[in-house]
C-alpha cells in the first residue's frame, strides 16, 4: 500500500504477480479510502486478511498527513497478523513502473511536494537509484535534469522545468509489491517502515502566541 502521493493505492501480490489492485486519486481522503480499498482488493482476490504473509508500504517522501495514514495502517496490520512490514521508497515504485512501461534509463522521478516544490531522485535504470531522494523547487534542479525524461506528477505540473514529462503520474501499489518481491527473492533488505519526510510538516505551532490567563 502507498499513501505518499494523492493516490491511495493497494495491491495483493502472491510472490509472482499482482492478483488484485485498487487505486484512487484524492489528496484529501487517504484516511477514508485506504481501508475500503484493502477490503475491495481482498474481496476481488477471494482471500481474507489472515492469508497475508507480509506487508509492503511506501515510506515516501510525501506530505506528513497522507504518508502517516499508510504507515500506521501497515504497522497495525503487521502487529495484528504477526507478519513483517517492509518499507519501500515511493519514488522507487514509480521508477519501477516506468521501466515496466518500457522507459529505459537514465531518467528522474518527481512527485508533487506542494509549496511549489517536488520530491525527486535520479535513476540509472528502473531498479537503480543514483542518490538519495531530495526536495527542491523545479527551477533549481531543471538544469541538473536537462535532457532527461522525468516521471511523475511533479514533472507534469512544471513543464517549463521538465519538458520531457512521462507517466505514470502516481505510484501504483502493484509496482511497489512487484519490486519488493523481486528484492526479497534476491535476498536484499528493504527499508524500515518509517516515514521519509525530507522537511517539516505544514502544520506548525505558532510562535509568540498570546497566552491568556484567568484574572
Amino acid at each position: 500500500m502507498d499513501t505518499a502521493t494523492p493516490a491511495v493505492t493497494v495491491a495483493l501480490h502472491d510472490g509472482a504477480s499482482v492478483i488484485a489492485s485498487s487505486g484512487q486519486v484524492d489528496a484529501r481522503r487517504h484516511g477514508e479510502l485506504l481501508l475500503p480499498a484493502v477490503d475491495r482488493v481482498l474481496a476481488e482476490a477471494g482471500v481474507k486478511l489472515d492469508a497475508v504473509t507480509g506487508v509492503v508500504v511506501g515510506v515516501g517522501p510525501g506530505p506528513y498527513t497522507g504518508l502517516r495514514v499508510g504507515l500506521v495502517t501497515a504497522a497495525t496490520f503487521g502487529s495484528a497478523l504477526s507478519v513483517p512490514v517492509h518499507g519501500l521508497c515511493t519514488l522507487d515504485g514509480l521508477a519501477y513502473a516506468a521501466g515496466q512501461d518500457g522507459l529505459e534509463g537514465p531518467f528522474a522521478v518527481a512527485t508533487d511536494a506542494r509549496r511549489k516544490e517536488v520530491y525527486w531522485a535520479r535513476y540509472e535504470d528502473a531498479r537503480t537509484r543514483t542518490g538519495d531522494p531530495a526536495v527542491d523547487r523545479p527551477a533549481d534542479i531543471a538544469e541538473a535534469l536537462a535532457g532527461l525524461p522525468v516521471v511523475g506528477q511533479g514533472a507534469v505540473l512544471y513543464p517549463d522545468a521538465f519538458p520531457d514529462a512521462r507517466g505514470p503520474e502516481h505510484v501504483a501499489a502493484g509496482a511497489l509489491a512487484a519490486l519488493a518481491a523481486e528484492r526479497l527473492a534476491a535476498g536484499q533488505e528493504l527499508l524500515e517502515p518509517r516515514p521519509l519526510y525530507l522537511r517539516r510538516p505544514d502544520a506548525q505551532v505558532p510562535k509568540n502566541y498570546k497566552v491568556v490567563t484567568p484574572t
